[in-house]
Parts: C-alpha cells; structure tokens; sequence
C-alpha cells in the first residue's frame, strides 16, 4: 500500500469554555463541522467532538480491514454495519485520555461461520491502522461481532 497522507483544518475562536470551532476535511468530504468544549463533554446538539471523529476513524478503518479478511477467507461480506465507541477518562498523573476504543460489528456474509468470523475480526484486528495507534497509546480495543 502507498504512503497515505490525509489534513483537516481546525479553525478555534474563543477560550476553550465559551469558544467553539469548525473542522473541515482538506478532500472536501466534509467541511465546517462545528465543535465545542459542551458539545465535547456534554450533551452535543448537533456538533461533533474530535472523540466522535476518532470513533469514526477508527470504525470505518475496522470495517475496510474486516472486509479485506473476509474476502480472503472466502467469505466477501455483503454488509458491515460498524458502531464504535471512544471512552476518554481521567488517567492519574496523565490527564485525560483515550482509555478504550469499543467495537460493535453485525456482519452479513454468505456461508461465514462463527469460528471463521472470529478468526477474520482477530486478523482485522491486527491488521488495523487505528487498532495498533490506540493499543500502543495504551488504550483497550474491544471487538464484539455477530453475524446477521
């Protein structure tokens, strides 16, 4: 696979608990997404928060590595649906951190059987870009998967 190189832009005014921000994709799949600290903690009224981003990262990199172990186990999926979760904690004498990255995957696969569907989510797993990041950051990757 080549080098992959991907940027965001991140515009902030304000201080930190009464400001607020956009974030928007340098491809332009995205653009202007605001954010705030309430919307970051609290209850998020339509923002996003940079852990919403990070679970998204994460899920959509987990279902294309799925997908790749599927298919060469035999078992090319006809559908993934992927939900993540990204818990941040207070980490004594850390600060705030990412503690745990919380995978829930149904997967729709011709034939595909339990003991095949664990083998192909342990490989992806493994085989995931953001999977290894979040483990060597410190942080739990829990992957729970059913087939549909």
């Amino acid at each position: 696979m080549p080098r992959i190189e991907r940027s965001a832009k991140v515009v902030w005014e304000g201080n930190v608990s009464r400001g607020s921000g956009t974030i928007s994709g340098d491809t332009g799949a995205f653009s202007e997404l605001p954010y705030t600290l309430a919307s970051r903690i609290g209850k998020p009224d339509g923002k996003t928060s940079p852990e919403e981003l990070l679970a998204a990262a994460h899920g959509g990199c987990f279902a294309m590595s799925l997908a790749g172990e599927l298919t060469t186990l035999g078992h090319p999926p006809e559908r993934l649906d992927v939900t993540c979760r990204i818990v941040m904690d207070e980490v004594e004498g850390q600060g705030h951190q990412i503690v745990g990255s919380q995978l829930t995957v149904r997967v729709a696969a011709p034939g595909l059987d339990d003991a095949t569907l664990t083998n192909g989510v342990e490989l992806a797993d493994e085989g995931c870009p953001f999977s290894a990041l979040l483990k060597r950051s410190g942080a739990d990757v829990d992957v729970a998967a059913d087939l549909v």
